[in-house]
């Protein structure tokens, strides 16, 4: 009756299946599938079979055939299952596991797998099951024949994810798995949607996130999550792999993330950090917490009093300007802060135009122990995009971007 060519063939239905010999003989059911991302990302390498303490590995081009009669062999030379770290066997480790949806933004679970039949024999997978339809076939599996549960699903809708769209999470917390993930979708969405995705997860699997993904998406994730898991995650990272991260961020971002960390793993990452970004990360790790210091950002663009417009651009084409830019200071030889110009003011203007010409009448500013709420109450008065700080002889030492003000805001809710 099940002898039929199948396209598609469900974990349910294969767990459990018999495997016949050349003679027809029964060897054992099924009991677990495995892939090795390494050589297949989709292909299954391997079939475990048997029972008790005697488990026995089939490899994919021992089968013959597949159907839901059960499996026959074309080559029944087959060899004791020996565990391996680089295979992700699809029972123990992705059944019931969290995995994320990017295309949806979310974290589920998985509740079974479809694979494709390639010429009768061999399985690929196609995607992961998530939904109502799964549950019901995992709900009747081993209660009505395969082949009604087929026909009763058909009335409830499919909730599935593409393998290829599918991010695994290291499940085994003895960290035995070692899968090449493919983030690529992750690192596209936004930092925000990843971050909400993030505070899902649990620290095991938002450690084996961390680790997968590119240093600046990580970065950019790091900077959206709240202080507490942010430095739940540091403490838990390889310290190289933190240092790393910490180097894509801004210094008062890093800061930031550090000041909630353990001092003595906080001075561990510290010192895995290149030196220029660790000394930015020092100086503003300085200041007390609470004050415009530890708001700032020492990443500016500043230019000599005198410039023209055309050595203002010259200077933005050098340098890498910073995110979020609006603004170029303006300092005397000893650094001294004396005035601040828009960007907007310097379109239209001639290369030999002054930028005296384009200066802003009144600067507002802040020092680098001016308190936070005092720094907020500048912003709200002056409706200000970016604030900059001196020190007490008015050296300019960074700038406090809006959007730090906006988390401050945020946090206090």
């Amino acid at each position: 009756m099940y002898g039929t060519l199948l396209s598609h063939l469900y974990l349910t239905e294969l767990i459990g299946l018999v495997v016949y010999d050349l003679r027809g003989r029964r060897i054992g059911k099924i009991q677990d599938a495995a892939l090795l991302p390494l050589v297949d990302a989709a292909r299954v390498d391997r079939f475990l079979v048997g029972g008790g303490w005697t488990w026995l590995s089939i490899r994919h081009d021992q089968v013959a055939s597949i159907s839901l009669d059960g499996i026959r062999l074309r080559d029944e030379v087959l060899t004791p299952y020996h565990a391996d770290e680089y295979m992700l066997r699809l029972v123990r480790d992705l059944l019931d596991q969290q995995i994320i949806d990017a295309q949806g933004r979310k974290v589920v679970r998985v509740t079974d797998v479809t694979f494709q039949i390639r010429e009768g024999r061999e399985l690929a997978v196609m995607e992961v099951d998530i939904g109502i339809r799964s549950v019901f076939r995992r709900l009747f599996q081993g209660v009505l024949p395969p082949k009604w549960i087929r026909m009763l699903q058909d009335k409830i809708s499919v909730n599935s994810i593409p393998w290829e769209y599918s991010n695994i999470l290291e499940p085994d917390p003895q960290r035995r798995l070692r899968l090449n993930i493919n983030t690529m979708l992750l690192e596209k969405m936004h930092p925000a949607d990843l971050a909400d995705i993030v505070e899902e997860l649990g620290p095991d699997d938002r450690e084996a996130l961390f680790e997968a993904m590119d240093a600046e998406a990580a970065a950019d994730t790091l900077t959206e999550l709240e202080p507490d898991i942010q430095a739940s995650i540091l403490e838990n990272l390889e310290t190289e792999t933190a240092a790393h991260i910490l180097e894509e961020m801004t210094a008062d971002e890093a800061a930031a993330a550090l000041s909630e960390v353990e001092e003595e793993t906080s001075a561990e990452i510290l010192e895995e950090m290149e030196s220029e970004p660790m000394s930015e990360v020092r100086e503003i790790l300085e200041y007390e917490e609470g004050t415009a210091g530890r708001l700032m950002t020492t990443e500016f663009t500043s230019v000599p009093a005198g410039s023209t417009v055309g050595e203002v651009f010259a200077v933005l084409r050098r340098d890498e300007t910073p995110e979020g830019l609006n603004t170029i200071f303006v300092v005397d030889p000893a650094g001294k802060l004396e005035s601040a110009i828009p960007l907007g003011r310097l379109f239209g203007k001639p290369p030999e135009a002054p930028v005296a010409e384009v200066e802003v009448s009144r600067l507002i500013e802040a020092t680098v122990h001016m308190p936070e709420a005092e720094v907020m109450e500048l912003f709200d008065k002056y409706n200000l995009l970016s604030l900059p700080v001196v020190d007490e002889e008015r050296v300019l030492q960074g700038v406090i971007m809006a959007h730090e003000v906006i988390s401050l805001l945020r946090q206090d809710r």
